[in-house]
């Protein structure tokens, strides 16, 4: 099968600096990966170089199909970004900012059809955000705002979707709801997963595949019980932690040094 992403010898500079120093990973259609890794490892700069937003035109993959070979417009209904803090125009109502998300639809010059707006509003339900459509974002709280943010998403009616650091800001109930709010549409849309997470643990309790990321490099990928080992995130974190075995994967726990 035709692999969602594939990632070969990316290198990516900013500044003059290394970012990241040759990558290579796949994410399988339908499958959650999650990139782990300290701080100024380059997690969502290697996000960004397979959403478009870097110049990665030789290195990156979507779906079999090179990632220079497809125009913004096509690029748009195959993947989908929610950034850490979207930048949210001031007075937008939650029904125009999730509208957004059908621009690659909506020819140039042209307005959103019927069909688009029926796209959004079924997208509001599904996400029980139909009650709040007519209320600006910045009256909303954080869970009910990340959650208008994976509605534009999901809007785009793309099948990547690409999650930077999607609970950072976000109290831990608030976290949970999200987090499986997400699992379920992937599973009943067949969408493909790609995230960043600080979190490890809500990281091993979600997805399928982790990928350690540090100094530019992966230096771990497998099942979260292979990656999120004692000995790796003491290497690669400088951290004292327990790893406790989960139901759904490995916990990790915060010790204080001996």
């Amino acid at each position: 099968m035709t692999p969602a992403v594939e990632v070969r010898d990316l290198h990516v500079r900013l500044g003059g600096a290394p970012i990241l120093a040759g990558v290579d990973l796949t994410v399988a259609a339908g499958e959650w990966v999650t990139v782990i890794g300290p701080n100024g490892a380059g997690k969502s700069t290697l996000l960004r170089a397979v959403g478009g937003l870097l110049p990665a035109p030789h290195a990156v993959s979507l779906f079999g199909t090179p990632l220079r070979a497809l125009r913004p417009r096509e690029r748009a209904r195959v993947v989908a970004t929610v950034a850490q803090s979207p930048v949210v125009p001031a007075g937008m109502s939650v029904l125009d900012y999730v509208l957004l998300g059908r621009t690659p639809y909506i020819p140039p010059l042209g307005r959103e059809s019927a069909a688009d707006l029926a796209a959004v509003r079924e997208v509001l339900d599904r996400l029980d955000l139909a009650a709040f459509h007519g209320r600006e974002l910045a009256t909303l709280s954080g869970g009910e705002r990340q959650r208008v943010f994976l509605a534009r998403a999901l809007a785009q009616g793309a099948t990547l979707l690409l999650l930077d650091e999607p609970t950072s800001a976000l109290d831990i109930g608030h976290q949970q709801e999200v987090l499986e709010l997400v699992d379920q549409l992937r599973r009943a849309h067949g969408l493909t997963v790609f995230a960043t997470m600080h979190d490890l643990s809500v990281a091993g309790e979600y997805a399928d595949r982790l990928v350690l990321l540090a100094d530019g490099r992966v230096v771990a990928a497998g099942p979260p019980r292979e990656v999120l080992t004692q000995e790796l995130l003491a290497t690669y974190y400088r951290a004292h932690v327990r790893v406790i075995d989960g139901d759904h994967g490995p916990l990790v726990v915060p010790i204080r040094p001996h």
